[in-house]
């Protein structure tokens, strides 16, 4: 009887454990087995991804230079480059990959959510902007092209990603920004951001630091191998040509040509200070740019800043007879002009 009841409890071990490991679907193999084919889907899409760049920006790619993007062995990129071959999404031509049209159009769908999503982020949500980029990498991945055209209609079909990549269209059509690097651009004529480039994450954030941002106008005062000199938003500014580079401009028409707003950032008037607000920065996105129109912070808009916080941060705001407090993260998205600047 031990004996009987032992081999019962032993088959209702093995029972139980075949069940976590090979129940459908819901069991540790068949997991398993999901995320590993998960992990070699994202590969492929970041190798087409990687193809597609280097086909847009007349580049060779190589098992080198892929492997460098997908942050994997030569070997491995070599076995992802097998796959894609076989899945007729690649083919060698002359020594080099090159996307087939299946390809091409797999990876423009690929960008086409990665751009919506950045575009998501920026309107519809409060993450700063140097997290879209790492979000919208993941969530390129997951969005069947039915949820990436749901969403463009949510976001009235927009045909740029907040720093100017043009989003492919349903079809795959794509059209390049236009733009050139700012360092190759002639000196004192009037310029337009039209694209930055959000990779390397070090070089955004540096252009992230001089808070620009496509649709400002800027003029080239000074070149050489060590600096570009620009002005911006009246502001002057200095950056490493390497950083520059990833700065993408177009001559403004003197027509087109529109005078700079200038101010000061609210932040830095002080308590009993009067000032007239000019405008908010491109820096603005989405929700907490709507919420600073609703609190009335439109051009022309007198506001005066009331006491800070004894920490100094937040401060009171007087905005139309009402008393408001903002960060200093929030006022500085606000320019204003002082009152004493502004003519009666």
């Amino acid at each position: 009887m031990p004996g009987s009841f032992f081999s019962l409890l032993v088959a209702a071990l093995l029972f139980i454990s075949a069940l976590i490991l090979f129940y459908p679907d819901r069991g540790l193999f068949p997991r398993w087995r999901r995320a590993r084919r998960r992990v070699e889907r994202i590969l492929i899409e970041d190798a087409l991804k990687h193809l597609q760049r280097c086909e847009t920006h007349n580049r060779h790619p190589s098992i080198e230079s892929l492997a460098g993007a997908l942050d994997v062995s030569v070997n491995h990129a070599a076995l992802v480059l097998n796959k894609l071959a076989g899945h007729q999404l690649v083919s060698r031509q002359a020594g080099e990959f090159k996307l087939t049209p299946a390809g091409r159009d797999y990876a423009l769908r690929v960008i086409r959510a990665h751009r919506l999503w950045e575009h998501y982020l920026a309107e519809e949500t409060g993450f700063a902007e140097s997290e879209w980029h790492d979000q919208a990498e993941h969530y390129e991945h997951l969005l069947t092209p039915a949820q990436a055209e749901a969403l463009s209609a949510q976001l009235g079909h927009p045909t740029h990603d907040p720093h100017g990549d043009p989003i492919p269209a349903a079809d795959g059509f794509l059209q390049h920004h236009g733009g050139a690097p700012l360092a190759d651009m002639p000196l004192d004529v009037p310029l337009r951001i039209v694209h930055i480039e959000d990779e390397p994450e070090a070089v955004f954030a540096q252009i992230l630091a001089e808070d620009l941002h496509p649709g400002m106008q800027v003029r080239l005062t000074e070149r050489s191998p060590q600096r570009l000199r620009f002005w911006a938003a009246g502001d002057e500014h200095l950056l490493a040509p390497v950083v520059a580079a990833n700065i993408s401009v177009i001559p403004l028409p003197e027509s087109q040509e529109t005078p700079e707003q200038t101010g000061m950032p609210l932040s830095g008037l002080k308590p009993g200070q009067p000032g007239r607000v000019v405008g908010l920065s491109p820096a603005s996105h989405g929700a907490e740019r709507r919420r600073l129109l609703d609190l009335g912070l439109v051009p022309g808009t007198m506001v005066e800043a009331e006491f800070r916080s004894p920490a100094g941060d937040p401060t009171a705001y007087r905005v139309r007879g009402a008393l408001i407090a903002l960060r200093r993260e929030q006022a500085d998205q606000i320019q204003v002009a002082p009152i004493a600047e502004v003519s009666s």
